[in-house]
C-alpha cells in the first residue's frame, strides 16, 4: 500500500492496482490538467488539477463500499471483482478530459467520456486492468463511465449522487477559498444503500439509493452546487475568459492549425503551446495577460422567455453567425463580440429511490416526496437564478438591448 497526502482528504491510501494506474502516461496527464480550466484566472488557488480529484474520487470510492461492506449490503450482490472495477472506474473517470476542463465541449468537441474509451480500452491502462482484475475489466470500467452498466454501484460513478460530484463540489470550493461548498459527505456516504428490486428501474434492478436520514445531506448538496455554479463555474469573468478560450480554439480548428483529435492527449500548457505556433492570435495575448472581455449586456435565465437564447450552447455555426454580425455593426473586429449562454445543466439530477424509516422504498422524481423539500423543483429554481445570458466585447460599446432580444429570440 502507498499513501499520498492530500489537503482535502489527509492521508488517500493506494492499493497496487491504483498505484499502477497512476504510474500511466494517460494517467499523469490529469496532472496538467486543470480541474477549473479558468477559474484561476479569478480565484488564484483554483489551479488544481484532474489528478488530485481522480484520486479524490477513488478515497471515495473505497470508502463507501467499505461503508456498504460493513453492513453487508454488498453480500451476495457485489463480488469483489466488480467493486475493484468499480474502485478503478472511480480513478479513471476523468481521463478523456480536454484541456481547461469542460470548455472545449462547448464548441462541439468530442465529450470527455466518449474521448476515454480508447485510453481505457486499449494501450497501458487495459494492460493493467485486464491483469490485475478481470479479462473485461476495461470495458466494465468504461460502461460505468458512461453511465451504461448493469452494476447494482452504477450510481456511485455515474447518477443522481455520484461520488464524482461530492469530491469536486468539496474540493472546488476549498481550493477557491469559498465557503459554498459545505457538504455533510460523511452523513451522504453513511446513507448510501443498497436498494433491491428498485422502484421504476428495468426488472426491478438493485441499484445505489439513499436513506430517508441522508435528505438533509442530500439538501446541503444541491445548495453547494447552486452556489459554486453561481459564484465560481458562472462567474462573469470566467465565462468571459472560457468565452474568449473557445472562440481561440475553435479559429485554430477551422484554419487547420489544430487538429480535433488531438485535444485529449495535450496538456493546458501543451495547448497554449500549439496556439502560440499559430502567430500568437490576439485572444491568446489577451487571456495570457488576463485582459478579459467585458459585459455588455447579461440577463438571467428567469428573466428571460423560456427557450430564448438556449440555441447558444447548442449551434455553433449561428453563433459565430450572429456573434460577427454584431460585431460589424458595431464597428468591431471578428472575434471581438462574444456570446455566452451556459449548457442548460440539471443543477441537481435527483432521481433516485429512497429508503423510508418504515422500511418502504418511494423514489425521488419531479414531485419530490411528501413532508420534506421539493428537491427537484427547487433545483430548476436554483438554476434559473444562476444562469446568465451575456455579450462580451473587447472594447466598450453601446449594444442597445431590444435589438439584442430580437437577434436572440
Amino acid at each position: 500500500m502507498t499513501s499520498i497526502r492530500d489537503p482535502l482528504w489527509n492521508t488517500i491510501v493506494l492499493d497496487d492496482v491504483a498505484r499502477r494506474l497512476i504510474d500511466t502516461a494517460v494517467f499523469q496527464r490529469l496532472r496538467y490538467v486543470r480541474q477549473l480550466g479558468l477559474a484561476h484566472l479569478v480565484y488564484p488557488g483554483a489551479t488544481h488539477t484532474r489528478f488530485e480529484h481522480a484520486l479524490g474520487a477513488y478515497h471515495l470510492a473505497r470508502r463507501t463500499i467499505a461503508v456498504l461492506g460493513d453492513r453487508r449490503e454488498l453480500d451476495g450482490v457485489v463480488d469483489a471483482t466488480e467493486r475493484a472495477v468499480v474502485i478503478a472506474a472511480a480513478l479513471l473517470h476523468d481521463v478523456g478530459h480536454h484541456p481547461f476542463s469542460h470548455a472545449l465541449e462547448e464548441i462541439g468537441a468530442q465529450h470527455h467520456e466518449e474521448a476515454a474509451r480508447p485510453l481505457i480500452t486499449t494501450g497501458a491502462v487495459a494492460n493493467e486492468l485486464r491483469a490485475s482484475i478481470a479479462p473485461d475489466a476495461p470495458e466494465r470500467v468504461y460502461a460505468l463511465i458512461r453511465g451504461q452498466s448493469t452494476s447494482p454501484l452504477q450510481g456511485l460513478i455515474s447518477g443522481s449522487l455520484d461520488l464524482d460530484k461530492i469530491e469536486y463540489l468539496k474540493r472546488d470550493a476549498f481550493m477557491c477559498g469559498v465557503p459554498y461548498g459545505e457538504i455533510d459527505v460523511d452523513r451522504l456516504i453513511n446513507a448510501l444503500t443498497v436498494i433491491h428490486a428498485a422502484p421504476d428501474t428495468p426488472s426491478g434492478r438493485t441499484t445505489i439509493g439513499v436513506l430517508e436520514k441522508g435528505l438533509s445531506a442530500l439538501e446541503s448538496l444541491l445548495f453547494a452546487k447552486y452556489q459554486m455554479y453561481r459564484n465560481v463555474y458562472w462567474h462573469h469573468a470566467v465565462r468571459s475568459a472560457t468565452a474568449m478560450y473557445k472562440r481561440l480554439v475553435d479559429d485554430a480548428i477551422r484554419d487547420r492549425a489544430l487538429d480535433e483529435s488531438e485535444l485529449s492527449s495535450l496538456t493546458d500548457e501543451g495547448l497554449l503551446h500549439v496556439l502560440e505556433e499559430t502567430g500568437s492570435p490576439p485572444l491568446l495575448d489577451a487571456l495570457r495577460n488576463r485582459l478579459l472581455y467585458k459585459r455588455a449586456f447579461e440577463c438571467a435565465a428567469g428573466d428571460l422567455p423560456d427557450g430564448t437564447g438556449d440555441w447558444i450552447a447548442a449551434d455553433l455555426e449561428r453563433v459565430r453567425t450572429t456573434e460577427d454580425r454584431l460585431a460589424r455593426d458595431l464597428d468591431l473586429a471578428p472575434g471581438e463580440l462574444l456570446l455566452d449562454f451556459p449548457e442548460k445543466p440539471q443543477m441537481l439530477g435527483l432521481d433516485l429511490p429512497v429508503r423510508l424509516r418504515g422500511g418502504r422504498v418511494r423514489r425521488l422524481t419531479r414531485e419530490g416526496l411528501p413532508g420534506s423539500i421539493n428537491l427537484p423543483a427547487l433545483s430548476d429554481e436554483l438554476y434559473r437564478s444562476a444562469r446568465v445570458l451575456r455579450v462580451f466585447v473587447a472594447r466598450p460599446v453601446q449594444l442597445g438591448n431590444d435589438r439584442l432580444r430580437a437577434v436572440l429570440g
